[in-house]
C-alpha cells in the first residue's frame, strides 16, 4: 500500500486520528459484499477528502457517513452491489460496483437516475481511479 500512501500524501489526505463509530464490517454486512482491500485501507487510515485530485474535484465520504449517504440517496436500495463512496461536486456520485469476489470497478453515475446502465467506469480499483486522476485523466475521456 506504499503507492497508495504516496498518492494520498501528495494530495494532503488527512490521516485518521480517531476510530470511526461505524466499522467496516458493519458497512459490509449492510451492503452484502466485501469492500476492496485498497478502499478498506483508505477508510482505516484516512479521513474524508474534499479537493481537486489532478484535474477533477473529488469528495470522498467519511467512513461514518457512508451508509447514511447511501441511504439518503437510496443508492444501495436501487443499485444492489453498488455503494457510493463520494461525488464529483456535480450531479454524479462515485461508487464501488461489486462484480464478483475480488473484482470491482469504480464508477461515476448520475444521482437523478439510479440505473446501472448509466455507470461509467473511472477505475478498475480505488487506487486505479486515483492514479488516473493524478495522471490528468478526465472523467469522460
Amino acid at each position: 500500500m506504499l503507492q497508495l500512501d504516496a498518492i494520498l500524501s501528495k494530495y494532503n489526505f488527512s490521516k485518521r486520528t480517531i476510530e470511526p463509530n461505524v466499522s467496516i464490517k458493519e458497512i459490509e454486512k449492510d451492503i452484502d459484499f466485501s469492500l476492496p482491500d485498497d478502499y478498506k485501507y483508505y477508510l482505516t487510515y484516512y479521513n474524508e477528502f474534499e479537493d481537486f485530485l489532478g484535474p477533477k474535484y473529488l469528495k470522498l465520504f467519511d467512513q461514518d457517513m457512508l451508509l447514511e449517504k447511501n441511504d439518503s440517496y437510496q443508492i444501495i436500495r436501487n443499485l444492489p452491489k453498488t455503494i457510493a463512496i463520494g461525488n464529483n461536486g456535480n450531479s454524479e456520485f462515485i461508487a464501488i460496483e461489486f462484480i464478483k469476489p475480488n473484482n470491482y470497478r469504480i464508477v461515476l453515475s448520475p444521482f437523478i437516475d439510479l440505473r446501472k446502465e448509466y455507470h461509467i467506469e473511472i477505475g478498475t480499483s480505488f487506487f486505479d481511479m486515483l492514479i488516473r486522476l493524478d495522471n490528468g485523466k478526465e472523467w469522460f475521456s
